[in-house]
């Protein structure tokens, strides 16, 4: 079974290290984000911590600076639902940090019921993609500094499944938590397409990625019969530890330093979308999303 199972993951490993450099990590209190996180810390790099939940973001930086052994470990509180507190985070990386060499927006939330963010946009929309959006927006001047830099992007198989919705981005007039949850993910697949083209010349790479289907508490708002389904796909998921494999390769591996722009998956290229390659309607979001965001992005 576990040959069986393995077919459909891609394992990496590499003793690269990352001593000197500086990682930021949004949703790293728990699964592939937390595991994420070990694993840059075990390679040396000054990891902060980005995290909503303050409480459980520092019982999971005690865990993993005991485990890796590496004390360079910061949390910093971040609520992508809350431009607010995007602000202010990327305020403080400003005033306190001298440089941001990975930064992997790998927080989200996935299928919820029908909510909004502090600003009024659909929650998964709002925090999947405007507020890493956002939170990039905010911190390209350090990441720039930095280069040789690279911005992750966690996505999901499921985009390509996605449309966005350009006359009802906020699913005011009806709404489907999966037609929701595949439009973010798919914002998050444009938006790194898109970036990477506006970086060319300044040594950025951006990636986008599907970690696999992934035992987490992502998936707490699914329905009893989806649950049930997850039980019965058990022995085909991954857990946090091979669902971060592909992010981890994205952010480390030497081999990705000519590429930019890509959509990977065990932790290999792998074609997106056609929606996800449509460039019209990369440019077409991200001008959509400077707006709602009322940012001037060029």
């Amino acid at each position: 079974m576990d040959y069986f199972r393995n077919m459909f993951k891609g394992r990496w490993s590499s003793d690269i290290r990352l001593d000197g450099k500086t990682a930021i990590i949004t949703g790293s209190n728990t699964g592939i984000g937390k595991e994420t996180a070990q694993d840059l810390a075990q390679r040396g790099a000054r990891i902060i911590m980005a995290c909503r939940d303050m409480e459980k973001a520092e019982a999971a930086k005690k865990e993993i600076s005991e485990s890796s052994g590496n004390t360079n470990i910061l949390v910093k509180r971040l609520d992508l639902s809350d431009t607010k507190s995007i602000r202010e985070f990327a305020q403080q990386i400003h005033s306190e940090e001298n440089q941001v060499n990975i930064l992997i927006n790998n927080a989200g939330v996935m299928m919820c019921p029908y909510l909004k963010t502090a600003d009024g946009f659909e929650l998964q929309f709002g925090v999947n993609h405007l507020g890493h959006f956002l939170l990039t927006y905010l911190l390209i001047d350090i990441i720039k500094k930095s280069a040789p830099a690279r911005i992750i992007n966690v996505s999901s198989m499921a985009h390509k499944w996605g449309n966005i919705m350009f006359e009802d981005i906020n699913s005011e007039k009806s709404y489907d938590s999966l037609k929701a949850y595949s439009q973010s993910k798919l914002a998050n697949v444009l938006f790194s397409r898109e970036l990477a083209e506006r970086l060319k010349g300044f040594n950025i790479n951006v990636y986008s990625l599907h970690p696999g289907v992934v035992r987490t508490e992502l998936g707490r708002h699914l329905s009893s019969a989806s649950q049930f389904s997850m039980k019965l796909m058990r022995p085909f998921t991954k857990s946090s530890v091979e669902g971060a494999q592909t992010s981890i390769y994205c952010a480390v591996a030497p081999e990705l330093e000519k590429e930019t722009g890509g959509y990977y998956s065990d932790c290999a290229s792998t074609p997106c979308s056609r929606r996800g390659a449509d460039d019209q309607l990369a440019k077409k979001l991200w001008d959509l999303s400077c707006q709602l965001l009322k940012i001037t992005w060029d």
